[in-house]
Order: structure tokens, then C-alpha cells, then sequence
């Protein structure tokens, strides 16, 4: 019997691709353990995809939530956690990081 954890089939999967080439493993670790210590409730998995040709793109579920060629680089994670969060939960307060200068629509 494999008693293998598995990811909850009800909560959302987020993916960030990243390019090996250009060595960008501890960047998208990094912002995977964010993204799960933001939303540790509410995601079923963070999965770290390796690629190539310069690509970073997150996706949650099927949804575009960076990608560094439309985005202009990679988002500060301020800016990541509110689109995941814009996303996922969009009543949600994220406490400092909605208080620290702009506030929400």
C-alpha cells in the first residue's frame, strides 16, 4: 500500500517555471516557500517546474499570475502573494503587506 502524501485535489496547485540555464532554482525555491508559508491553508501544492530560454512564469491552476517576459522581471513578493491572494481568497487581509503604503481597491 504507498501511503505517499498526496496534494488535496480541492486546493488550488501553483507552479513556477523556471529557467535552469540561467539558474534560477533558489529564486522560485524561495518564493515557493513564501507563497506556502503565506498560504499554507489554502494551497494543495507549490510545485517547482524546471525549463529553459529565460522563462519564470507562476500559475495557479490555470491561471497567469507572473510571467517575466509580460511582467517586465520577476515580481517582488509583496506583489506575488497579493495576485495569488487577489486569486485565491480576494477578501483576504495579508496584515502588513496591505498596510505597507498603497491602499486596496
Amino acid at each position: 500500500m504507498d501511503e505517499t502524501p498526496r496534494p488535496s485535489p480541492e486546493k488550488p496547485r501553483v507552479s513556477i517555471t523556471y529557467c535552469t540555464q540561467c539558474q534560477w532554482l533558489l529564486r522560485a525555491g524561495w518564493m515557493a516557500q513564501e507563497l506556502l508559508s503565506t498560504f499554507r491553508d489554502d494551497l494543495g501544492e507549490v510545485a517547482l517546474v524546471p525549463g529553459t530560454g529565460g522563462v519564470f512564469v507562476i500559475l495557479c491552476g490555470p491561471h497567469l499570475i507572473w510571467d517575466r517576459t509580460r511582467d517586465g522581471g520577476f515580481p517582488d513578493v509583496k506583489v506575488l502573494k497579493q495576485r495569488v491572494r487577489d486569486h485565491l481568497a480576494p477578501d483576504r487581509d495579508l496584515g502588513h503587506i496591505d498596510r505597507a503604503g498603497v491602499a486596496r481597491p
